[in-house]
């Protein structure tokens, strides 16, 4: 190649670094947003339809039935608890600019609590393996993100 461009080299503009990862995310979520809708929505399609004409042809019936089977607390409490971490994460990371700490340090008490939300049987064992997987993971994402590849994080 002319200009000295490489097939393996990547260029990513400094300004621009923090839109990478999360463009990556998108995409990842979309397509698997897409496979579940693929291969649980025509599930969920016949339960509906099945409930519906169970309740008469009610359709508040049937949507009555499906609504009930949903867990409000965890519901609300992830919608809150994940709002609370990325309004979070902005000012945390303003204390110790460039280093990711707005990331790690947010993102312990947010997987702890997100963890301890959706366990049904809470015990010795799972508190502590709760507590062990949010120090590790969040650290180990840190360690290799921010700190092997200098990817900037909040």
């Amino acid at each position: 190649m002319a200009d000295g461009s490489s097939l393996f080299k990547v260029s990513i503009d400094f300004s621009q670094s923090h839109l990478f990862f999360p463009n990556i995310i998108h995409w990842i979520l979309l397509i698997l947003a897409l496979l579940i809708a693929l291969t649980e929505g025509p599930r969920y399609l016949r339960k509906r339809r099945a409930l519906a004409l169970e309740g008469n042809g009610n359709d508040k019936v049937a949507a009555s039935k499906v609504a009930s089977k949903v867990d409000w607390l965890r519901l609300i409490g992830m919608l809150v608890l994940t709002i609370l971490y990325f309004f979070a994460m902005e000012p945390v990371g303003e204390i110790f600019p460039n280093t990711g700490l707005g990331f790690l340090l947010t993102s312990i008490p947010f997987m702890f609590l997100l963890s301890i939300l959706f366990v049904h049987e809470p015990g010795r064992r799972e508190f502590v393996t709760i507590a062990l997987s949010s120090i590790i993971s969040p650290v180990v994402a840190w360690y290799v993100l921010a700190q092997m590849f200098q990817i900037t994080l909040p």
